[in-house]
């Protein structure tokens, strides 16, 4: 092509051969300084790291990892184990994992599991303990973690998002009863007389304590407390729920724990004729950016799963590095209201709700 010159075979193996000695000359600093630039320390002047890269890309420097993490005894590496990331609540917290990973300079090994079993667990234990990673994130069921730390706690720090540890490895999760309190608090100050819940999984530890915090606030107002109905975090599940909650007629609010099985609740009472939110108020849980586009807009408790996935990395990192583990971390959330929630029929503002049993 005219006016690029291709690029000859000795040029290529000098580029390939470039050593640290050779980026130093070029730069006009010591071997040490480049090494500090390769491995992202943070002592070395503006000018001096911009010369050093600029001599770097250069000469086709690349720092050599392999021999990097011989020297230092970190591979920075991180290894991420997750079952499914069809759920959106993993796929946005995965998404926050890697790129904080990325701005600490740690690469992500993903180990996702096609089924939530024991040895499932164990197979991507031993692979991530072929990969010679730094420390592990955990995103899965409170009950296969025991297992999975009991494997992994031979000196590779652990972080447990979302589930329940035995006390040896940090854990970052959003509050889940206190959101549930939050969506079922709602609809009580709106006046309806008690609020059916869509559970999620029953051996799901997240699904336990939202359906906990629905169940104490309701209690703790005085209320009935309805039989709740399980699902497995997906519309259709949803819908299967919906439609038998929409035969009960004393039905007048529903908190569903989570968006898209909130999605098949809406479509399932609109099939039935029931209105949303003037005969039946929906209520879900994690924000996701769809539900504001439900017809109607979807009233939801709000999870931050970028914080959420931050977290976990830079606690993880923390401890890789030679800091105190971190313990607990839990993130707030918050209730966003849309338009799928509104007073009961016949309610009017300031009108309080009947006793339990009244």
């Amino acid at each position: 092509m005219d006016g690029v010159r291709a690029e000859s075979g000795q040029e290529r193996q000098r580029r390939r051969d470039a050593s640290i000695d050779d980026v130093a000359r070029l730069a006009g600093v010591s071997g040490q300084t480049v090494s500090r630039v390769a491995n992202g320390r943070s002592n070395v002047g503006a000018a001096t790291r911009e010369r050093v890269l600029a001599a770097m890309s250069e000469l086709g420097y690349r720092p050599n990892s392999a021999a990097r993490a011989l020297r230092s005894g970190q591979f920075r590496s991180i290894g991420v184990i997750v079952f499914t990331l069809a759920s959106y609540g993993n796929l946005r917290t995965l998404e926050a994992v890697a790129a904080a990973a990325t701005e600490r300079r740690y690469t992500i090994t993903l180990m996702p599991l096609t089924r939530p079993t024991h040895a499932d667990v164990g197979l991507a234990l031993d692979r991530l303990g072929e990969q010679a990673v730094d420390g592990v994130i955990l995103l899965i069921e409170s009950h296969l973690v025991g297992d999975a730390e009991a494997r992994l706690h031979r000196g590779v720090p652990v972080v447990v998002v979302d589930s329940r540890t035995a006390d040896r490895s940090a854990v970052v999760d959003t509050d889940q009863f206190a959101g549930a309190r939050l969506a079922t608090e709602h609809l009580l100050d709106l006046g309806h007389e008690t609020v059916w819940h869509v559970a999620g999984p029953r051996d799901s530890y997240s699904a336990g304590l939202r359906l906990q915090g629905w169940r104490d606030t309701l209690l703790a107002h005085g209320r009935p407390v309805p039989e709740p109905v399980h699902g497995d975090w997906y519309s259709d599940s949803g819908y299967a729920a919906g439609r038998e909650l929409a035969a009960e007629p004393g039905l007048t609010a529903v908190f569903a724990a989570n968006d898209q099985m909130a999605l098949g609740v809406l479509r399932a009472l609109t099939e039935a004729r029931r209105r949303v939110p003037q005969d039946v108020s929906v209520a879900g849980f994690d924000d996701m950016p769809e539900a504001r586009n439900f017809i109607p807009p979807l009233t939801t408790v709000h999870q931050d799963f970028t914080a959420i996935g931050r977290t976990a990395v830079h606690a993880l990192v923390q401890e890789i590095e030679g800091g105190p583990p971190a313990a607990y971390t839990e993130i707030a959330p918050r209730l966003t209201v849309r338009g799928s929630t509104g007073r009961p029929a016949g309610r009017r503002p300031g009108t309080p709700a009947p006793a339990a049993g009244g």
